[in-house]
């Protein structure tokens, strides 16, 4: 089969690799119908994230139709149609019982890596690192699924593969960001980033109730699409982000921020910008954590501060005196997808959102590598792609 595989930084080849097959009795295999780039594949193409190896199979945003099933899955049948989530989950352990399956503790094949690495393992996830389990991903014409009986969610033919992809991935990750900050009806919702994340972020917190949203990113075409959607966008090329946000909230900060960019973060100018980069280059930090720097100073004392954005490694310079002494709360993770599926699937069937609009390209498989290079810098008014296996 077609896949689209990882040989190094800025390196994503269509290659021909073998097709996958039923391994444990609880699998399935699923034939491809679409897949999406999320920003987070990102962090691989530049070479951020630790623990790829030259061949690996790209992509956790994918779906289509069940062609094979194991023994033990009593959930699947050929011919189904189904999203999959990118977090793996066994839905038996202690975590996985508490619907925290972004940290469920068994499907992760590495998982004396991951502890090592961070203390305790996470899920497994497809297509990305090998402190992840190293499964291969969805930007293939075929998948292998393990715990298939518990992760996949079955989707109608009512709707179009462009309505229903996201709730692998970008449409929950939103919804969990908004969900994390407890919006309530007086509230200003900050977000940063207007990627698909942010975007899926907006309509999320104003579907919550958020009394105003504004957006902050540098790309035109990303805020007309985030207004379109109920922010207010401020331009961080053209403007104070810190004196905008005082004049929107009275001088009072906003109640809510959220991190929809995570690891490699872009300022205009800004020392602290240029502290990163340089530390980065010389390997002395992994990620850039300025969004999160100008979070802790803008929020309001007793603000939430949610973080989607991944993070791989080590920051440094965090104003943690500002972070403890403003009563500030953080809530970081992994999406727990399945915790969230069976409220959007309804809100999406009954038209109270179609994730859809936050498509702007179209492309086969074949084309992915070059797609990748588009979508990281934000050529031709690239949001979102989608492939087509």
């Amino acid at each position: 089969m077609k896949a689209l595989c990882w040989h190094g930084k800025e390196d994503i080849r269509c290659d021909s690799v073998p097709d996958p097959r039923i391994e444990e009795p609880r699998d399935a295999i699923i034939r491809m119908t679409s897949c999406a780039i999320c920003g987070s594949d990102l962090h691989l193409y530049d070479g951020f994230m630790p623990g790829m190896k030259s061949g690996d199979i790209m992509g956790h945003e994918f779906m289509g139709e069940v062609v094979e099933v194991g023994s033990g899955n009593k959930k699947l049948k050929v011919g189904d149609r189904v999203v999959v989530p990118f977090t793996i989950v066994c839905g038996d352990c202690d975590q996985c019982r508490r619907s925290n399956f972004s940290v469920c503790e068994r499907t992760n094949r590495n998982k004396d890596l991951a502890d090592k690495a961070f203390g305790h393992t996470t899920a497994g996830l497809f297509g990305y690192t090998h402190l992840t389990g190293g499964y291969p991903g969805g930007q293939a014409e075929y998948v292998r699924v393990p715990y298939a009986d518990v992760g996949p969610v079955k989707v109608p033919s009512t709707l179009t593969d462009e309505q229903v992809l996201f709730l692998g991935d970008i449409f929950p990750t939103g919804w969990q960001a908004a969900i994390q900050c407890d919006i309530e009806p007086t509230d200003t919702v900050a977000i940063w980033g207007a990627g698909p994340v942010g975007q899926m972020a907006v309509r999320s917190a104003v579907l919550l109730g958020a009394r105003q949203v504004i957006m902050i990113d540098n790309v035109p075409e990303r805020l007309s699409m985030a207004a379109a959607g109920g922010a207010i966008t401020i331009n961080f090329d053209e403007e104070s982000v810190v004196e905008r946000l005082n004049d929107l909230t009275g001088g009072k900060g906003p109640e809510k921020c959220i991190d929809a960019v995570g690891m490699e973060a872009h300022a205009s100018g800004s020392v602290d910008s240029l502290y990163d980069r340089a530390k980065q280059a010389l390997m002395l930090e992994t990620d850039r954590p300025h969004v999160l720097r100008e979070m802790i100073y803008v929020c309001r004392p007793a603000g939430v501060l949610s973080i989607p954005g991944v993070y791989g490694g080590l920051i440094d310079k965090i104003p943690f005196g500002a972070l403890m002494n403003k009563g500030l709360t953080i809530r970081t993770g992994q999406t727990h997808v399945n915790k969230w599926t069976d409220d959007l699937l309804r809100r999406i069937e009954e038209g109270e959102i179609d994730p859809s609009f936050v498509i702007t390209h179209t492309a086969r498989l074949e084309d992915g590598p070059e797609f990748y290079k588009t979508f990281r810098d934000k050529k031709d008014g690239c949001i979102k792609v989608v492939l087509k296996p």
